[in-house]
Formats: structure tokens, sequence, C-alpha cells
């Protein structure tokens, strides 16, 4: 089983999987570390059960696994599994938009 399917996050709590930073221009140059861009968007790997109302019931996330989403430029915790992909975890409220495809 692979680790993102056995870590479950808590409440609001979303497990982001951040897309890769362009290190070639479409013309094969190679771009410097210093100069990529920040990675600002990834895909929902693993959703929380939903922050909690007054009445004790869940209100559901409005993300869902396989979701494309915006992240901020700042914020989130890194989480290291074993596939040493770079993975984010988010509150709900911290995510920007949601992407169609």
């Amino acid at each position: 089983m692979s680790a993102f399917k056995r870590l479950v996050p808590l409440f609001d709590r979303i497990l982001i999987k951040k897309f890769e930073a362009t290190t070639k221009t479409k013309g094969g140059i190679v771009i410097p570390e210093k100069a990529q861009d920040k990675v600002l968007q990834g895909t929902v790997v693993a959703v929380g059960q939903g922050s909690r109302l007054q009445d004790g019931t869940f209100a559901p996330p409005s993300v869902k696994v396989g979701d494309k989403v915006l992240l901020p430029e700042y914020g989130g915790t890194k989480v290291n599994l074993e596939d040493n992909a770079e993975y984010q975890l988010f509150r709900e409220s911290d995510i920007l938009a949601k992407i169609d495809s």
C-alpha cells in the first residue's frame, strides 16, 4: 500500500502533491533553479472529513481526490513520504481555487 493512501488528513486538512517545476523551455534551454517560477498548483491526493460545525456534524470539503487546485505562495506543511515526491498539507480555507479541466 502506498504511503499517501495510509495518510488520512484530519478535519479540514487536504494533502496536495505539487506539480513539478518547469526545468526546460520549449526550445530545450535549461532553466537554472534560481530562475524557476514557484509552483502554485497541485493535485489533491487525500482529503479529511471536513470542518466540524457547531451542532457536531461535519461540513463536507469542497474539493475531492484528483482535483487540481491553486495554492498560496506561502503556507502549508511539508510532508515527506516514501516516494520522495513533494507533498504539502493545507487547510481547506488556505486553498485559493479549484482548477476545472
